[in-house]
């Protein structure tokens, strides 16, 4: 079987994480590193083995399938693109900024029967994949994912940056959207908002609490979840988990989740080539991917509006208490 022709379009730091990914896999072949950057696309193309281009555009006829990893703002415009040229793509997280974006590549993949993955990672993180088998009835989480600052993906709020991954958890365990949303977050060292922490309201009566954070001291990515009888926690970064029972006797119990430790973006990528090989639809496809952005803008329209109540309180200068 011929090896599927790929290219990595963005060549930023995480770009070259899929393109190491790319070359190693022995089902495809690595054609191109694209970058606006002509130097930085050269400088990929050179480290991992492939031809280097400056406009995505050229890689039609060239190419079978793409990961798309630039910016968020330019995801619809690129991915809607190639689809139209015949090719099937990865396309990073967020799928887009925005709804109509968003929608645009949905469209564009039915209109063109093409394959569009959306690369919510921790979706193929092993401690996550182990959580799945066991789940059955969620009825409250508490999620963190905290992040030292860096200088990537300032383009977008911290919700569309780190809380995407949790949200896309939340709400294919539970199976539905938010009934109701609370949130607050603020910004600190970028113009976007640096810190989130949201309460949302499943009509199952599940909670889930998610705190997100890209200006923190420590890095920390850990899931706890309860269920009846049950409570489960697991460290996304360790890949481990641990599971408390409670038995009709009121005896507590221990076990560790069985997880096979892998690489979470080896397994997206060797999924990403059975859907585009089997023609089959993604474990994490545009229609959830659109559920989970619409969640994520709807969190952020609430954070806009708790931030206007609290702009008012200390303009009218209220006291604790009054």
């Amino acid at each position: 079987m011929s090896r599927i022709r790929v290219a990595v379009v963005g060549a930023g730091a995480f770009g070259k994480n899929h393109l190491r990914v790319v070359k190693a896999s022995e089902r495809a072949e690595l054609v191109a590193a694209v970058d606006t950057d002509p130097d930085r696309a050269a400088a990929a193309a050179a480290e991992f083995g492939c031809q280097p281009f400056s406009d995505w555009r050229d890689l039609t006829g060239k190419i079978d399938a793409a990961v798309v990893a630039a910016p968020t703002i330019h995801h619809a415009e690129i991915g809607a693109g190639l689809m139209e040229a015949g090719i099937d793509i990865l396309v990073e997280k967020p799928i887009a900024p925005d709804l109509p974006s968003a929608r645009q590549l949905v469209e564009t993949a039915h209109a063109r029967g093409r394959i569009l993955q959306v690369g919510h990672l921790e979706s193929f993180n092993p401690a996550v994949i182990a959580l799945r088998t066991i789940a059955r009835q969620p009825l409250f989480f508490e999620i963190h994912r905290l992040s030292v600052f860096t200088q990537r993906s300032l383009d977008i709020d911290v919700v569309l940056d780190l809380m995407v991954h949790d949200l896309e958890i939340v709400l294919s365990l539970t199976g539905r959207p938010p009934e109701e949303i609370r949130a607050a977050g603020i910004s600190i060292l970028s113009s976007k908002v640096d810190i989130a922490n949201v309460r949302l309201a499943f009509s199952t009566g599940c909670i889930a609490n998610l705190t997100a954070s890209r200006v923190s001291t420590e890095r920390v990515r850990k899931l706890r979840l309860f269920q009846p009888d049950e409570y489960i926690s697991i460290d996304y970064a360790r890949q481990d988990g641990l599971v408390t029972t409670v038995s009709p006797e009121r005896r507590i119990g221990f076990r560790p989740l069985p997880v096979v430790k892998d690489e979470p973006l080896r397994l997206q990528w060797e999924a990403f080539l059975d859907c585009v090989s089997s023609r089959s639809a993604p474990q994490v496809g545009s229609e959830q991917a659109l559920c989970v952005l619409e969640a994520a803008l709807a969190i952020l329209d609430k954070i806009k509006e708790h931030a206007g109540i609290v702009a008012r309180t200390l303009a009218g200068g209220a006291e604790p208490g009054s």
